[in-house]
């Protein structure tokens, strides 16, 4: 029998790690020898674009991350951010797109998992989940199955551990057919001085395991996340981890014990490349080594090899550095839980990553170079074209508008997703106070009498496509504008970066042009990114998926008694409209789904109007001058009016009065920085009055009542058959 470590270093083993032949060159040159089997796993974990960002790096540093309240940014297991009386806001969003095509439900559950155990590494409870969704076409023959496992899995594993589903998004495209995506989001309260980091302090100090035992599920998995898929891809099953809720909620409540008895110096949970990834972090940051003897890894599988136990992604495990004189106490607590607890190993001061197995070093390299000598590409990209102009007089007008609003409400993307969200636990923990279905989820922070947070998670597809720039800028100011509808403050945002081979210009540059409007848009709206995720190669035979920087955002509410719902409009109410008439038809869901064109620009993002616009809503919100509000977005205005119809269950009777547009580009235009409101009727001129001061653009449409939504003699349908069209796609398309 071959020990792995003897195993022969072929070219075609190099490629089959997913490095390329310059970048093995690259380790012989560090190392000065050939690398054994274990080592070459070892490399291809770290320098793989999952955990080392070698196409990204470059762009990422570009992006804003500090502001006033931001106290941890990018770098750590999530971001930090202060929300006052020394609480803070722990949160992040990651992919498991890849797995998630290919095993369904475990992908998806364990992308639940590894969120929430990036928060609560960092010392916080969780609070809140989101999750970002994208399929492929309805009619496409996996999508039902793959919708069926992954909304399975995300409450399946959320539900368990007893965390609420809060908010997200769930759409279909056919470029999604092949490569699926699954964005998991996680949010946790701690205290501002208790916040635990990964970087390793102290020499001689133990390395301790904690949590589940290491199987051999997930080998390769953040290696898998890094490619492209083809036919070989049922071959990549073995690659998915396997998720155990119940183990994870023990293992949040056994960190949390421990962390409160002081005996913790780092820790890192054992997310993508396992051990390999977690020991060199901790190291790597700590300017020390680490010396690991796998002999002392709890299993649960025999005769488990080295490069198995290094590159498993099995679930529910942590790696910590203790005090010393805590030992015992740190064990007795995790023996208490019924988890493992076995020290690995120990901090070292020679900066070397050492690997004993069965009495041989199966492993000795360089700690730091790991880490920071991963390669760091700066790709060529081209500019999308720019697409020419498309006015609203070139696009047809509907020949019924009562019909074009039935259709929309009812279609695949901008139906209800009840059917999805019934499915997660959303009142768990007892603090939610606005469920998914509005503009934004809200959960009240425990131990305070007004404070609550709100959050969203956005982006627009096809905009990105049509123009990155301007796509990128709009998928922040639209979760921006989300968190403000509740009348929160936007505190900071995470994102989730989806795109194809970044090795073609073409998809190299939607990610370069995604990554400059996000920067613009965070910069103006005082926004900084946080934390976040990048996840390349989403592409099968060569067909990529729509460019999706999805980005999940954090607000604060200091009173909720205050905070603005979308559903909540009384008879009566004057309704306004805040932000400039619609004229916008490019790239629209009107064009798309009645016309059946995707043609024309992104509509263009005045972040200043954003600013000013959200500002003054946010106002009125806080100053209890709102009953109901909402974001004007895909589908215009006419979908937002049709939104609140539905949720308040009240018709309206609206004008669109002296407007000088064509009727279709206002009511369907999807023109940005725009919001409704329902105010009293005692109020609404005071409302006008202190918009026309501020310099905000306003439209007073007319008033709330009865239960037909009229405008002008353009449109006129009783809620009942709205609300019959919007909630029956859904399960009508999964029975």
């Amino acid at each position: 029998m071959t020990i792995p470590n003897q195993i022969a270093i072929t070219p075609e083993l190099v490629a089959a790690h997913g490095l390329k032949p310059d970048e093995y060159q690259r380790i012989l040159d560090l190392i000065g020898r050939e690398p054994t089997f274990t080592e070459l796993g070892i490399f291809s974990a770290m320098w793989n674009e999952h955990c080392s960002y070698k196409s990204s790096k470059r762009w990422l540093r570009t992006l804003p991350t500090k502001g006033p309240r931001v106290i941890q940014g990018p770098g750590e297991n999530a971001g930090v951010v202060d929300i006052d009386d020394g609480d803070c806001v722990v949160f992040k969003m990651e992919s498991h797109n890849h797995p998630s095509y290919i095993e369904p439900y475990q992908g998806a559950a364990t992308g639940v998992g590894g969120i929430l155990r990036d928060v609560f590494t960092m010392g916080a409870r969780p609070v809140a989940a989101m999750n970002a969704l994208r399929f492929g076409a309805p009619d496409h023959p996996k999508t039902r199955h793959l919708v069926s496992g992954v909304v399975s899995g995300v409450g399946g594993y959320g539900n368990s551990f007893g965390v609420p589903t809060v908010g997200g998004e769930v759409e279909f495209d056919p470029r999604y057919n092949g490569n699926i995506l699954v964005n998991a989001f996680a949010a946790g309260l701690a205290k501002s001085d208790a916040i635990f980091y990964s970087k390793a302090e102290g020499v001689g100090l133990p390395v301790v395991y904690l949590g589940a035992k290491t199987g051999r599920d997930g080998v390769g998995g953040a290696t898998m996340a890094s490619a492209e898929f083809d036919e070989s891809i049922e071959e990549k099953r073995p690659t998915v981890q396997v998720g155990d809720p119940f183990t994870e909620k023990c293992l949040l409540e056994a960190c949390l014990e421990l962390m409160a008895t002081g005996a913790v110096i780092a820790i890192q949970d054992m997310g993508a490349a396992g051990l390999t990834c977690s020991a060199v972090e901790m190291g790597a940051k700590g300017d020390l080594g680490i010396e690991l003897d796998l002999d002392k890894v709890p299993v649960r599988e025999e005769r488990m090899t080295a490069y198995e136990m290094m590159l498993s992604e099995s679930q529910e495990r942590m790696l910590m550095v203790l005090r010393p004189e805590k030992e015992e106490v740190a064990k007795a607590i995790f023996v208490k839980w019924g988890l493992d607890f076995a020290i690995v190993g120990k901090t070292t001061d020679d900066l070397r990553f050492r690997i004993l197995h069965q009495g041989e070093e199966v492993a000795n390299l360089p700690i730091k170079e790991l880490g920071d000598e991963a390669p760091e590409y700066d790709r060529p990209w081209q500019p999308s074209a720019a697409r020419p102009a498309l006015p609203a007089e070139n696009v047809a007008a509907p020949g019924d508008y009562n019909d074009a609003l039935l259709k929309l409400v009812g279609s695949p993307n901008q139906s209800s997703r009840r059917w999805v969200y019934e499915q997660y636990d959303t009142l768990i923990q007892g603090n939610s106070l606005q469920l998914p279905g509005g503009d934004a989820g809200v959960v009240r922070v425990e131990g305070h009498a007004s404070k609550a947070l709100a959050f969203s998670s956005d982006v627009t597809p096809r905009y990105v496509e049509a123009d990155p720039v301007e796509g990128g800028k709009q998928a922040v100011a639209e979760c921006w504008r989300n968190i403000t509808a509740t009348g929160a403050e936007p505190l900071a945002a995470t994102d989730n970066l989806n795109f194809g081979n970044p090795e073609k210009p073409e998809i190299m540059g939607q990610l370069v042009g995604a990554i400059q409007g996000i920067g613009e848009a965070c910069r103006a709206l005082d926004f900084p990114i946080v934390s976040g995720n990048v996840s390349l190669y989403n592409e099968t035979n060569g067909v990529a998926i729509l460019p999706t920087p999805t980005i999940a955002g954090v607000g604060l509410l200091p009173d909720w008694s205050k905070m603005a719902r979308i559903g909540t409009a009384k008879d009566g109410d004057v309704v306004i409209m805040i932000g400039v008439d619609g004229s916008h038809l490019g790239s629209s869901i009107y064009l798309r789904d009645i016309l059946g064109s995707s043609e024309g620009p992104a509509p263009q993002v005045d972040l200043k109007a954003e600013r000013r616009h959200g500002d003054f809503v946010r106002g009125l919100i806080r100053n209890d001058q709102v009953t109901a509000c909402h974001d004007i977005s895909s589908g215009g205005l006419l979908l937002a009016l049709a939104e609140m119809a539905m949720a308040s269950g009240k018709g309206a009777k609206l004008s669109l009065g002296e407007c000088k547009g064509l009727p279709h580009a206002l009511l369907f235009g999807e023109d940005q920085a725009r919001y409704v409101i329902a105010v009293p009727a005692d109020l609404a001129n005071f409302v006008c009055a202190s918009a026309e001061s501020a310099g905000v653009p306003f439209r007073t449409l007319g008033n709330v009542g009865g239960n037909t939504l009229e405008v002008d003699t353009l449109v006129r349908v009783e809620v009942a058959q709205l609300v019959e069209a919007h909630e029956g796609w859904f399960p009508t398309f999964m029975a």
